[in-house]
């Protein structure tokens, strides 16, 4: 089938980053958010992105306005009568995005896909609460998803061949690079990288070594290009709990524990980035 028109449900960095690439390769891009307030924080958070990006020599003024261009901003599915592809991005929360399926529905014409970007939970359990399950699908991409080149796709128990073909042939012609995967908790890059970030938590955690020496440990002794714990933090340490939780909940494997310190920074409200403060201190930067 031909894709034309994407519609993207939930505008935060993962919503609006894959909003801007695909406009940015002439795609007719709905951005939806719940509120005005919200639609306003992305078309600035949007603008000056790309603004920095031009006053860099990165982007052209004529290429930035070719972006802006082909992405309308949208507070009601209105215009899902038009959809192509949905692709549903909001937090991980199966309830939430029960509850968009069940808005969006009856609104998109059968001929449409409905992806979510979740980075953990079962595209078969979601696919279950819609009417199209054969067209439903997985389409995992990865922060910051202007620039990172992999996207997972992954088959529920029912997606049909035609769905991934299709959404397969999409991924690349937007530039990115697609793997198949068969439905798991974590799929493949979850299923190895949290459990790598829990336990750099059980490391601090039992004074085996300070967050700093962690880090320049795997920076240095790995060749990672930043430690396990500042991409916690840059991932949202509430994030990697969540994937770990499902893993966890999923298959009941120790292995999946989540580290206590974990969860008590998430508790405390210390995210990472997004908070200004998680293992590292961001707030005066």
């Amino acid at each position: 089938m031909s894709i034309k028109n994407v519609f993207i449900i939930g505008i935060g960095t993962m919503g609006l980053d894959i909003a801007q690439v695909f406009a940015s390769h002439g795609f007719a891009v709905c951005a939806y958010a719940r509120s005005e307030a919200s639609l306003d924080r992305a078309k600035a958070k949007i603008n000056g992105t790309l603004s920095k990006r031009v006053a860099r020599g990165k982007m052209t003024q004529d290429e930035m306005d070719f972006i802006l261009h082909n992405i309308d901003w949208e507070t009601d599915y209105n215009k899902l009568d038009r959809a192509d592809l949905v692709i549903e991005a909001v937090a991980e929360d199966s309830s939430v995005k029960h509850e968009i399926y069940d808005q969006i529905e009856a609104l998109c014409p059968e001929r449409t896909i409905i992806a979510t970007n979740t980075s953990s939970i079962s595209i078969t359990e979601l696919a279950a609460y819609t009417t199209r399950p054969d067209r439903f699908i997985g389409m995992h991409f990865f922060n910051p998803a202007t620039v990172m080149k992999l996207i997972e796709l992954i088959r529920g128990m029912n997606t049909s061949d035609e769905t991934f073909n299709a959404i397969e042939e999409l991924c690349r012609e937007i530039g990115k690079e697609p793997v198949e995967v068969s439905e798991c908790p974590g799929f493949v890059v979850n299923r190895i990288l949290i459990p790598m970030i829990n336990e750099a938590c059980f490391i601090v955690q039992d004074g085996v070594a300070s967050i700093q020496d962690v880090d320049t440990a795997m920076k240095l002794g790995a060749n990672h290009p930043m430690g396990p714990l500042a991409l916690g933090d840059l991932i949202g340490l509430d994030v990697c709990l969540a994937i770990m939780d499902t893993m966890f909940n999923e298959t009941h494997d120790s292995k999946f524990r989540a580290c206590p310190l974990l969860r008590k920074m998430v508790r405390a409200k210390l995210l990472g980035k997004k908070t200004g403060r998680g293992f590292y201190d961001y707030s005066a930067k």
